[in-house]
Formats: C-alpha cells, structure tokens, sequence
C-alpha cells in the first residue's frame, strides 16, 4: 500500500510537473511574467521564490498551475497581477505602460502558443516512454500462429505439438490468422487433418483429430494459439513508431469519450467510464505488479489522458481558455474580461464538483469489489 501510494504521487507529480512546465518555458521564452508555479490547486502549503516567481505547494492535490502576470486584464486593473499601477493610471495611460509582459497583451498566436504548451508536453512525454518501452521490446501482431501451450490429453498434445510451434497450414490452407485456424478445425471437426508446422526453422508433418465435442474452455484441438511476437525496435526508429501508436491511443481515447458525450446528449444509458485518484491509484497498484515497464506503460496513457483532458474546451481547462482566443478571433475583439473569469469560475466549479462525483464512485465501487 506504501509503495503504491509512493508510485502514485511520483507519477502524479511527473505529469504536472510537465506540464506546467509546458506554460511556464514558453511564456517565459516569449517574455510573459510568471508569478507563480505551483503543485496542487491553493490554498498554499509552501512557497519560495526564486527571481521574480513563486514555487508553491498547495493543499488540493489534483492538478498544478503557472500563473501568468495580466492572464484576466481585469487583475491589471485591480492591482491583483502584482504590477502597482492605478485605476486612473491603467485607464488613461495604457499606452504608456510597458505590458509586453502580460499574458493578455501578448498576440493570439503567444498567447495560444502558452496555453497548447502544456498539452503538447504531455503528448512529447507519452511518446517518450512509449518510444522507450519499444526498445525493450513489445508483442505485435504478426501472420504467424505460434502454440503457446498444449492442453494435456489434447489432440495437439496427443500429436506431438510442443509449445512454440509454428502453425503454417492445416487441411492445405494456409494459416495466417487465429480465424483461419479456428474456421478450418471447427471445419474438420471429428476428421484426422494434415497439419504443418515450423520447429526451430524445420518444417514437420503432424496429422490432428480436432474434437466435435471438447471440454469447456479448451478447444477442438487442445492448445493456446497467439499471432504475437516480441519485436525490439532500434533506438532511431522508436520514435517514429512511438508517435503512431500515442496517435492511436489517443485516437481511441477521443473516441470512447466522444462515445460516452453522444450517449449523454441522447439520453442514452451512461457507464461511468472515468477514474479519480483512488481509481487511479488502484491502477498503480496493478502496474506496480508488472514491473517498471508496467509502471511506464501506465504513465504513459495518463500522460496522453492528461494532454486529451486539458484540450477540452472547458472553461478553466487550457482548452476553455484557448476557445476565448479563437472567439477574440471571429469577433474581432476580446470577450469581457469580467465575463471570462466568471466562466472560468463556474468551470472551475463544475470540474471540482466532477471530481467530488468520480471520487464517490471510485469508493462505492472500491467497496463493491
């Protein structure tokens, strides 16, 4: 349990970590103050500065932040943004301020730069330990069926197949999918068949019986087949390789959450498909079992979760905050900036009152099982 919740804080503080770190290297590359990065959401636990920013850890421990001097204009004029200038001053002056500094006064483009940053760490570092994962080696589908194990008092056993085996054909069809030799034994089900197979680079001739009527779970013929096999990419291909697959992943994620919106919007049945910490952690404590690669093989898809989550156009997210860009686009002008952080607000609120949810059933369902 120890180790787990260890595992589990260092996994969370990784991904944050990233990803702040995202917004906080760009907006520090194109001149946006930083006042602040921190850990978890305030209130503060601890801070330090360092330069012109703080570093905090703050008590809620569900996600991070960079807070960008003039991110609402509004803090501008309020004083709160840490820049001392009047109301009458901001109001009647503007122009003769330097605020190449703040976050609002930077162009569409800067500004959406910041905000994608964070995202596009997430995905950089997905594909980082997926790439890495595939230099030590992963299973991918091949057109080979290899007999992974042979049932005892099988027909495959009786005939001789040994685990390993390469199944080539059976019947005089070629086999190049499990389909192809679950259709041809269901086939010549209760017929003695020709089969071919590869040992150690020699072909051999067996001939097989598969069963009409097998036990339960063990087949006409007796044996475990698999198209896998374990394939070591080099280290300059890993990456090209590592980015298809975060692209597939994350392809799928969109589609299970667009899956569950649609279903939502219908009025559909809706299964909760999202883990909170405790699902989360839970999981860690599974991957922990497999190893380190089962460790990073779990970092990695939080990774691309984190990145798919944060891209949403939801207020308070970077995405809700990207969408006011674009608007500032199409209409010509900002949205009030009154306006804005009240919706930042309330998406606030609603993600706060999402996690409250996703915990609950995270619990009732820990205490189910």
């Amino acid at each position: 349990m120890i180790l787990t919740i260890i595992v589990f804080a260092l996994i969370l503080s990784l991904l944050v970590f990233v990803h702040e770190l995202g917004h906080f290297l760009v907006a520090k590359k194109v001149g946006v103050k930083v006042e602040e990065f921190g850990f978890g959401l305030p209130p503060r636990i601890w801070g330090i500065q360092k330069g012109e920013t703080i570093y905090s850890i703050n008590w809620l421990p569900i996600g991070g932040f960079v807070k960008l001097a003039g991110e609402d204009m509004d803090e501008l004029e309020s004083g709160k943004s840490g820049w001392s200038y009047s109301e009458k001053t901001v109001k009647t002056n503007l122009d003769s301020i330097d605020t190449k500094r703040f976050f609002w006064a930077r162009s569409k483009k800067e500004r959406s730069a910041i905000l994608l940053a964070g995202v596009t760490m997430n995905f950089v570092l997905a594909i980082a330990i997926i790439s890495f994962i595939f230099t030590q080696g992963v299973f991918v589908p091949t057109d080979r069926i290899h007999v992974e194990k042979t049932i005892a008092n099988g027909p495959a056993s009786a005939a001789g197949l040994e685990s390993g085996d390469i199944i080539l054909s059976f019947g005089g069809k070629l086999i190049k999918t499990t389909e192809d030799l679950i259709k041809t034994t269901q086939k010549y089900a209760g017929e003695p068949v020709l089969m071919v197979i590869e040992r150690k680079g020699v072909q051999y001739n067996f001939t097989i019986t598969p069963r009409k009527d097998p036990p339960k779970e063990e087949g006409p013929m007796g044996v475990v087949i698999s198209n896998l096999e374990e394939k070591k990419y080099k280290i300059y291909e890993a990456p090209f390789f590592g980015t298809l697959e975060a692209l597939k992943i994350s392809a799928l994620m969109i589609g299970s959450l667009g899956g569950m919106l649609w279903r939502f919007v219908t009025f559909q049945k809706v299964a909760l498909e999202v883990a909170g910490p405790i699902g989360i952690a839970q999981a860690t404590g599974q991957a922990i079992k497999l190893g380190f690669i089962g460790v990073l093989e779990l970092t990695g898809l939080l990774s691309l979760n984190l990145a798919i989550i944060n891209i949403l156009p939801i207020p308070a997210l970077d995405g809700g905050r990207l969408l006011f860009v674009i608007l500032e686009k199409f209409l010509g002008r900002r949205v009030k900036p009154a306006a804005e952080r009240v919706m930042h607000q309330i998406g606030m609120v609603f993600l706060l009152g999402l996690f409250v949810l996703v915990t609950i059933h995270d619990i009732l369902r820990l205490i189910h099982s």
